[in-house]
């Protein structure tokens, strides 16, 4: 072999006609991999490189002439964040003497696209260092042209995703499918796609699929805080996706995240891709894929690059509809279902009763003092009373139970109570209120033991509940509310 002098290198970098640089992989004693410095690259590289990533680094401008010498024997990680991926690709090319060609979406960390060819050049008898040349081309949108090459075995199993996605069965059943198909072709322990709601600092296991339904992936990320979730985001930063494939990756990330480590190994999770679904720069959700053969890194990488999209779209969609919908049924001051939810129900509800009679229970809770509230405070204080009346019928009722039917009027609607029962929670809802400021309930209550005349049960409480206000203003006369409308036209 001819030796491998940095003037050899160097002139078999600049025979590239895109950006190309020779990296030194180290191997080290225990055949784990080492230091990856950029032992010589061409002029391609050195103006991309410097436009990307080091013009404006610091407080200074660096100047581009002779920018390659501070390039030229540098660790990778002079510039770039620490990443295990590329580390993996480096050294499997440099001492495995593997081909290796990847077209990934980089465009969180620098908004590009990215296709990376790495060439196997070798390593002299006895040395603890190969090499290898690093190849790359960018593009500020994807390029479906250089998926153009994948395997036929993948092509296959993502047209089938694809029309498992858009057949005719419900969002959920389709991803159990998909998820299901995704595990056995990648042949891992548990598969699992979870959405994530930043702004209510929430997560969800909305698929999952475990070899031999051996655990419950949805009880085990029951344990697991939203800070391990939200952590997530910071580390895929760095990279398009995370992967644990050995101790080395392990110990890399119990660094940067040591509670979601812990997590891991209380698990016996061992290997791991950790995919996130990109839609208009946010992450909405993540591929979690477990304990696969990391002997197939690679397919299993270039399948769900490819998968991921279509994932992204049907999950971006289904988190749309399922917001439309919240919207459509959810009170946005006080959190609890809104007119519209209530009237739906109340219609479902009769129709069920005409089949089926049975017991239900019916409540108005109207806010007594509301209006002088307003006029003497302010509506921000109305607005407070309001989410208080909530909170209080939420310490007595299920939240699947209590609508809000107007301006300060709430309703319940509830099955199975006895007279007694009902009695009960309309007193509890009072010891509740005193707990909070100036919050006071004018309660009617109906039990309709027939189970059925939904709307007639509605009309006793509610003139009930105007009963129970008409004393209140009796006793307390100076807070009675004027110009403001107290009746609900039922229909």
């Amino acid at each position: 072999m001819k030796t491998l002098t940095y003037e050899t290198l160097k002139e078999l970098s600049n025979l590239a006609t895109i950006p190309c640089t020779v990296l030194s992989v180290e191997k080290k004693p225990d055949g784990s991999c080492g230091e990856i410095r950029f032992f010589a690259i061409n002029e391609l590289f050195k103006k991309s490189y410097y436009d990307i990533f080091a013009k404006n680094e610091g407080d200074e401008a660096i100047p581009y002439e002779g920018f390659e010498k501070s390039i030229e024997g540098e660790l990778y990680t002079s510039h770039l964040p620490k990443e295990p991926n590329f580390e993996d690709v480096c050294f499997r090319a440099a001492w495995n003497n593997e081909y290796i060609n990847t077209y990934v979406d980089t465009t969180k960390m620098y908004g590009f696209w990215t296709e990376d060819i790495l060439l196997p050049i070798g390593y002299e008898e006895g040395a603890d260092v190969a090499y290898c040349t690093f190849m790359y081309t960018l593009n500020k949108e994807m390029d479906t042209g250089k998926f153009a090459t994948v395997s036929p075995d993948i092509a296959s199993f993502v047209i089938k995703t694809c029309v498992e996605l858009r057949n005719e069965k419900d969002f959920l059943s389709s991803m159990n499918t998909v998820v299901n198909d995704l595990r056995i072709y990648t042949d891992s322990f548990a598969c699992c796609v979870l959405t994530v709601e930043q702004d209510q600092k929430m997560f969800e296991i909305i698929s999952e699929s475990v070899r031999n339904n051996e655990v419950c992936v949805k009880e085990v990320f029951s344990t697991v805080p939203y800070s391990v979730v939200a952590s997530w985001e910071g580390l895929v930063k760095e990279t398009n996706c995370i992967i644990i494939k050995d101790e080395h990756d392990f110990e890399h990330y119990k660094k940067l995240a040591p509670e979601w480590a812990r997590s891991l190994k209380d698990n016996d999770v061992h290997a791991l891709v950790l995919y996130p679904l990109i839609h208009h720069g946010g992450i909405i959700g993540y591929l979690y894929i477990t304990n696969f053969d990391v002997a197939n890194i690679l397919r299993l990488q270039e399948t769900i690059e490819l998968i991921s999209f279509f994932l992204t779209a049907e999950v971006a969609n289904h988190l749309f509809l399922q917001r439309l919908e919240y919207l459509s049924n959810v009170d946005m001051l006080t959190g609890v279902f809104n007119r519209n939810c209530m009237n739906v129900n109340v219609d479902e509800l009769s129709l069920k009763l005409e089949f089926n009679p049975r017991p239900f229970n019916v409540a108005f809770c109207d806010l007594n003092g509301l209006k002088t509230v307003n006029d003497t405070e302010g509506h921000a204080a109305g607005d407070v009373l309001l989410k208080d009346a909530a909170k209080a019928l939420r310490e007595v009722f299920d939240e699947s139970n209590i609508f809000r039917a107007g301006g300060d009027e709430f309703s319940i609607i509830i099955s199975g109570l006895t007279e007694k029962e009902m009695e009960r929670d309309i007193e509890l809802i009072r010891e509740v209120s005193k707990k909070y400021n100036k919050l006071v309930f004018a309660v009617g209550g109906c039990v309709e033991e027939k189970g059925t005349g939904v709307r007639t049960a509605l009309r006793l409480a509610d003139e009930r509940m105007y009963a129970d206000k008409k004393k209140y203003y009796d006793k307390y006369p100076e807070r009675k509310r004027t110009n403001s409308k107290d009746n609900w036209n039922m229909t």
